[in-house]
C-alpha cells in the first residue's frame, strides 16, 4: 500500500467513524462511484477528500477542483494529501492553481504546502510565483516566515538564476536568511 494512502485512510477512519461508507470508498475500484461523491450534495468532507485522493492518484482529472480546494485547507494534513495527489494527477492546471494559492496574501497562513508543491512541479509558473511569495515575506517581523523559508528552499532546488535578486535580499532576514544563503550556493554564487 502507498504510505501516503495509508496515512490518509488512518486519519480519515477516525473522522468517518470506520463505517460501511468509509470502507466502501477505501476499496471500490469504481471511478464513477468515487466521482459521484465529489458532485453529490451533502457528502462529508472526509468522503470528498478520500474520493478526490483516490481519483487524483489514478490520474482522473475529475478530482482536480476538489484537490485544489483541499490544498488550501486550514488542516495541514489535508493540504499535504492533496499536494501528493495533485503531483500524481499531472493536470496542466495544477501549477497555475498552486501559484495562485502561494501568492494569495489573504490565505498566506495556508500557503506552505502550495509553495512546496510549486517547487516539486518544476513548472514555468514555479519560479515567478516563488519569487513573488518570497518578496512578500522579507519583513523581519512577518509572522509567515516559514513560507519564506519554503520559498527560498524551493528556489534553491529549482536552480533558476531569476531568483538570485530576491534570495540576496532575503539573506539578512533573521529566519529566512540561512535558507536563502543555501539557495544562493545552489545557484552557483559559491559563498555560504
Amino acid at each position: 500500500m502507498d504510505p501516503e494512502f495509508g496515512s490518509l485512510t488512518d486519519r480519515l477512519r477516525d473522522e468517518a467513524g470506520d463505517g460501511p461508507a468509509y470502507g466502501r470508498l477505501v476499496v471500490t475500484p469504481d471511478s464513477e462511484e468515487l466521482a459521484a461523491v465529489l458532485t453529490a450534495p451533502g457528502q462529508p468532507l472526509w468522503a470528498r477528500e478520500l474520493a478526490a485522493f483516490r481519483l487524483g492518484v489514478a490520474g482522473d482529472r475529475r478530482a482536480f477542483e476538489a484537490l485544489v480546494l483541499l490544498l488550501n485547507h486550514r488542516d495541514p494534513e489535508r493540504c499535504v494529501s492533496a499536494a501528493y495527489a495533485l503531483t500524481r494527477l499531472r493536470d496542466p492546471r495544477t501549477p497555475r492553481a498552486a501559484a495562485a494559492l502561494a501568492t494569495n496574501e489573504l490565505r498566506v497562513a495556508y500557503a506552505l504546502v502550495p509553495v512546496r508543491l510549486l517547487a516539486a512541479l518544476r513548472a514555468p509558473e514555479s519560479v515567478p510565483a516563488l519569487v513573488t511569495a518570497l518578496e512578500r515575506r522579507l519583513d523581519p517581523e512577518d509572522p509567515h516566515w516559514r513560507v519564506g523559508v519554503a520559498c527560498a528552499e524551493g528556489l534553491g532546488a529549482l536552480g533558476d538564476v531569476r531568483a538570485r535578486e530576491v534570495l540576496e535580499a532575503a539573506v539578512p532576514h533573521p529566519r529566512v536568511g540561512e535558507a536563502a544563503r543555501s539557495a544562493l550556493v545552489r545557484l552557483g554564487r559559491g559563498q555560504p
